[in-house]
């Protein structure tokens, strides 16, 4: 389960936003609606996710309704605060959306889509697992204007999948994504790497399963042990060996000459996307995820989900009960909020644009910091040709060891 909510402001009850919020009606807005159900748990995961177990007064088959009263009330609060403005991107996360109906997320979708408008040509993504995308499914996901699916494969290597605890079974995520073309949906595939036990050559199988699928996208994420989940205890116990950094740097380097060589390009530090043929890789990446990393604005609808607008964040109480009954009373289901200084949210900038392909100019930085960027070009961690033309751009190394980077442009 995930670790407790972020220190912040009381956040007001009926969720009005402050009347000085500076409001550009032109900045891109975006809607996240978590599905926060799971069958089980998986070791690594700290996400705010509940198995039947420990819904304790909340009911699954209530979920949409609720969410549809969040809905109502973002409309109300953006519509006062002269904000609204039709979506262009929609992400139903989790947890595991697809263990609802379908027919709910086409609900939630539909309800959003009246609520706020949807911009032409919008994307709207689902993340499924494997052993829940049947054709039917995908079917009415694709018919309700959903139009990427984004499927956690994770690892082709059944010992792999052992180790984080997943569930489904190898084939079906074969299946799953032919399912999704068959529907018309673009499809994405998830990847995990650095698991207990999985060697280099473990990895490789993985990324020529995924490569087979023929998908547009693919994510590769680093196991990170996060505090509190069942793999930090085993790990603590001595049960299971700690991630080795090095061999996941020799599985991130193996990713990206596997996947370049493939026609994928990368975009940001763990995501890669297809080529189109005598085109870049545009049209194909996650616009949803490139709105966080650009800052734009977005409102996280369901229980523990986060909201930005305009500077302002949010977020939601965190359990499914709680959620429910705030909104059962008319209430906002908001647990607090933060309005970051402008020093705090130029290292937030900094921080999410280094990591993606086009980075940020270097005029962006404290003019004390930027004597610092030829010290990242000598030791191979910024791209010399971007630097000259004023932006900083990471190298493969650089990506590596992005944080590092961050911190020496910024402390």
């Amino acid at each position: 389960m995930a670790g407790p909510l972020p220190l912040g402001d009381p956040a007001p009850t009926d969720g009005r936003l402050p009347a000085d919020l500076p409001i550009d009606r032109a900045v891109p807005f975006s809607a996240y609606l978590h599905i926060p159900f799971c069958r089980v748990r998986c070791g690594y995961c700290d996400f705010n996710t509940y198995t039947s177990t420990e819904l304790r007064g909340a009911k699954q088959e209530d979920y949409a309704a609720t969410l549809l009263a969040e809905i109502d009330l973002a409309r109300r609060v953006l519509d006062d605060a002269g904000a609204l403005r039709p979506m262009d991107t929609v992400f139903f996360g989790g947890g595991t959306p697809t263990l609802l109906p379908a027919g709910d997320l086409a609900r939630m979708l539909e309800a959003a889509a009246s609520a706020f408008g949807l911009a032409d040509g919008a994307e709207v993504t689902v993340e499924a697992n494997p052993d829940t995308v049947t054709p039917a499914v995908a079917r009415t996901l694709a018919g309700a204007g959903v139009t990427r699916l984004s499927i956690g494969m994770q690892s082709a290597v059944p010992h792999v999948l052992a180790a984080l605890d997943r569930t489904h079974q190898p084939d079906n995520v074969r299946t799953a994504v032919a399912a999704a073309k068959d529907a018309g949906l673009a499809v994405s595939v998830d990847l995990i790497y650095g698991a207990p036990g999985e060697s280099l050559a473990d990895w490789e199988a993985s990324l020529d399963a995924a490569l087979a699928l023929d998908s547009e996208h693919i994510s590769a994420y680093a196991l990170i042990i996060e505090d509190g989940t069942k793999l930090a205890r085993q790990i603590r116990r001595g049960e299971v060996p700690t991630p080795d950094d090095d061999l996941q740097a020799d599985m991130y380097e193996l990713a990206d000459a596997r996947l370049a060589a493939a026609g994928f390009e990368w975009y940001e530090v763990s995501n890669w996307a297809r080529a189109a043929a005598g085109a870049g890789s545009a049209a194909n990446r996650s616009r949803h995820n490139l709105a966080y990393w650009r800052g734009s604005d977005w409102w996280g609808f369901g229980p523990g989900a986060h909201s930005h607008v305009a500077g302002l964040r949010w977020w939601n109480v965190k359990h499914p009960a709680a959620y429910a009954q705030r909104l059962a009373a008319s209430e906002s289901p908001a647990a607090g909020t933060e309005r970051p200084d402008e020093q705090s949210r130029l290292l937030e900038r900094i921080l999410l644009l280094s990591r993606i392909r086009e980075g940020f100019a270097i005029d962006e930085l404290p003019a004390a910091n930027r004597t610092r960027v030829a010290g990242l070009i000598a030791d191979g961690l910024v791209d010399p040709a971007a630097a000259v033309k004023g932006s900083i751009q990471l190298t493969l190394r650089g990506r590596l060891l992005a944080d590092a980077v961050v911190r020496e442009l910024t402390d």
